[in-house]
Formats: C-alpha cells, sequence, structure tokens
C-alpha cells in the first residue's frame, strides 16, 4: 500500500511538471517566436499545433494533473499521513484552476481559430489573429503559473512523505532492535579492584572451591 501510496504522488507531481513545463515553453518561446511572424504563419501554425497536440501523451499528462492529485489525495487520507494530504490538496486545487483556465479559455479560443478555416481562404486574417493572439497568451501565462504552482506543492509533498516514510521505518527499526531475543543489554560497571564477570563463566577461586567441593580438595577462603 505504501508503494501505490507513492506512486500516484510521483505521477501526479511528474505529469503536473511536464504540463507546467509545456505551456511554460509555449510562454517563453513558441508564443513569441509566432508573434515575430506575418498572419497567415501565425494562424497556420497555431491551427496545426492544435490539431498534433491532441494525442495519447499530451492526454494522460494533462487529464493526470487532476486525476492522480486526486488519487494521491485518497491515498493519503488519515491522520498519519496529515501533513501530506494538506500538501497534495493545496496542489489538486491549483491544478483544478489551471485545468478550468485550460478548459474555459485556451480551448474555446482554439476552437475559435480552427472555425476561421484554411488562412488562404480567410478574408481578415489581423482581426482573425488579434481576436485570438493576446487573450490565448495571457490565458497560458495563467494556466502555467498555477501547474508550476501546483508542482512546487507536489514536490513538498513528495517530500514531507518522504520524511514521515523515514521515521516510520527508523521507529520500527528501533522496536525490532529492542524486542530481539538474546539482544545484549549493558551489564553494570563492576566495582573498583574486582574484575568483570563474563556470564557462565567463573573466577579462579570460584573455580578451585566448586572442584573442592566435588573432590574434597581444600577451599579457598577470603583473609
Amino acid at each position: 500500500m505504501t508503494a501505490f501510496r507513492i506512486a500516484a504522488l510521483v505521477a501526479a507531481t511528474l505529469t503536473t511538471g511536464l504540463i507546467a513545463g509545456l505551456f511554460y515553453a509555449y510562454a517563453n518561446s513558441v508564443m513569441p517566436a509566432l508573434n515575430r511572424t506575418d498572419d497567415r504563419a501565425m494562424i497556420d501554425v497555431m491551427q496545426k499545433i492544435n490539431v498534433v497536440i491532441i494525442n495519447p501523451v499530451f492526454m494522460i499528462g494533462f487529464m493526470g494533473t487532476v486525476a492522480f492529485s486526486v488519487l494521491a489525495a485518497a491515498l493519503h487520507l488519515g491522520k498519519e499521513h496529515r501533513t501530506t494530504l494538506i500538501w497534495i490538496a493545496v496542489a489538486l486545487v491549483l491544478n483544478i484552476i489551471a485545468f478550468a483556465v485550460t478548459s474555459g479559455s485556451n480551448v474555446p479560443l482554439n476552437d475559435q481559430l480552427a472555425a476561421a478555416g484554411d488562412p488562404a481562404s480567410i478574408v481578415d486574417l489581423a482581426q482573425v489573429r488579434a481576436d485570438f493572439e493576446s487573450a490565448w497568451v495571457r490565458w497560458n501565462i495563467v494556466r502555467a503559473v498555477f501547474h508550476t504552482l501546483a508542482f512546487l506543492a507536489l514536490i513538498g509533498a513528495l517530500f514531507v512523505a518522504g520524511m514521515q516514510h523515514a521515521r516510520s521505518t527508523a521507529a520500527v527499526a528501533g522496536a525490532s532492535v529492542d524486542s530481539a531475543p538474546g539482544r545484549f543489554v549493558a551489564q553494570q560497571a563492576p566495582q573498583q579492584g574486582t574484575r568483570p564477570q563474563v556470564p557462565g563463566q567463573f573466577s579462579a577461586p570460584q573455580a578451585h572451591n566448586q572442584y573442592s567441593a566435588q573432590f574434597g580438595a581444600p577451599a579457598y577462603r577470603q583473609v
């Protein structure tokens, strides 16, 4: 169960980080580069990107930001995982907000751009671009920020979960050592001037006296 719990948390962290990185790349490179192209090129490229990006790899990552976060939260219910759950819950809320921004703003803009048709047949390219570009860039930055914050929260959850697991493992190991049969226990230090005795062994006088008791030899006596 512990492995499954950690796996869900790692999956939530990984998918959130990948999607945050994707949207960061849009904001930092793709859109600034397209901003320097003409209207036809910009519309044509974005229409093609919006088609090819709908693939299983992207959809698993995009849907996984919320789905894996929900799974990780469900697996961390219980007071012993409360601190980790708080971090996951924060990340889940942030991922849901970012998901809503994409679904409610960026996707409708993508559909609007696709409905404009082939760039070669669009009469007013500048207007189509103006209706799409600035709003899409703005909302892309918003969702990138929320996914990045969610990624940081999930890293915090992983750190806390790791610390809790380490403490639990150490506690179990300590209990095992304390209860192990045949363990060594520190012996009381011998008084000054006496030799420490090993359990099961006799000092020389004790050994001689035992021999004397059996065979009638004189015994040592204290003087």
